[in-house]
C-alpha cells in the first residue's frame, strides 16, 4: 500500500513538473505585498488556469526595473512558456529617468524573447500628483516596448481595481485579497491568446 502511494505521489510530482511554466515576474504587485501567503495575483492565476500550467511567482517587493533586469537570468533558467513582466512602478514612484526604465524593460523583454519565452507586459500608472505630462510619458513607455517587441500589453494591471476602495489596501497602491483575485481574472483575459 505504501509503495503504491509512493509511486502515485512520484508520478504526480513528475507530471506537475512537466507542465508548461508561466512566470509572474515583477515587484510588490506580483509578490503580493500586504496579503497573506497564497493570496497574491499569481496564486489566484494558478486557480484560474487549473492544473494545465504551473504558475511561478518571482515577484520581489521594492524591485525597480533595473533590479528586475539583474534577476532575469533566474527566469530564463526555468525555461518558461510565458512570462508576465510587471516592473516600473517603483521607478516611477522614485522619479527615476524614464529612458532608464524603458531601456531596462526592453532588455528584460528582449532577453526573455531570445530565450524562447512568450511575453506579456503588464503596464502601470502613477498617482495624479506626479503630473499629467510625466504620467502620460510613463504610461507610453510600456506601449513603446510592447510595440517594439511585438508582444501583448495589459495597459494597466490594476484596471477595475485601483478605483475600488474595497479592493485596495490602505496604502492605495496594493490590492487586497479580493483585489488580487480581480487582477488575476484580468490577466487571464490577456493570457488566453498565448496559451
Amino acid at each position: 500500500m505504501a509503495r503504491s502511494c509512493f509511486l502515485l505521489c512520484l508520478f504526480a510530482s513528475i507530471s506537475w513538473a512537466q507542465r508548461p511554466i508561466i512566470v509572474a515576474f515583477g515587484d510588490s504587485l506580483t509578490a503580493g505585498e500586504g496579503v497573506e501567503s497564497g493570496y497574491s495575483y499569481p496564486d489566484f492565476l494558478q486557480k484560474e488556469l487549473g492544473n494545465k500550467y504551473q504558475v511561478v511567482n518571482l515577484g520581489v517587493s521594492g524591485n525597480t526595473s533595473r533590479e528586475g533586469l539583474a534577476r532575469v537570468g533566474a527566469v530564463t533558467q526555468l525555461k518558461p512558456a510565458i512570462v508576465i513582466v510587471e516592473f516600473g512602478g517603483n521607478d516611477g514612484l522614485r522619479g527615476l529617468p524614464l529612458a532608464s526604465t524603458r531601456s531596462n524593460l526592453a532588455q528584460i523583454v528582449g532577453t526573455l524573447r531570445k530565450s524562447g519565452s512568450k511575453v506579456l507586459i503588464a503596464g502601470i500608472t502613477l498617482p495624479p500628483n506626479y503630473g499629467p505630462d510625466y504620467i502620460k510619458r510613463f504610461e507610453f513607455l510600456y506601449k513603446d516596448v510592447a510595440t517594439e517587441y511585438k508582444v501583448p500589453l495589459i495597459p494597466f494591471l490594476l484596471q477595475g481595481v485601483a478605483d475600488e476602495p474595497e479592493l485596495m489596501q490602505r496604502d492605495g497602491i496594493h490590492p487586497t485579497r479580493k483585489g488580487n483575485e480581480a487582477v488575476a481574472k484580468l490577466v487571464v483575459r490577456y493570457l488566453k491568446p498565448l496559451l
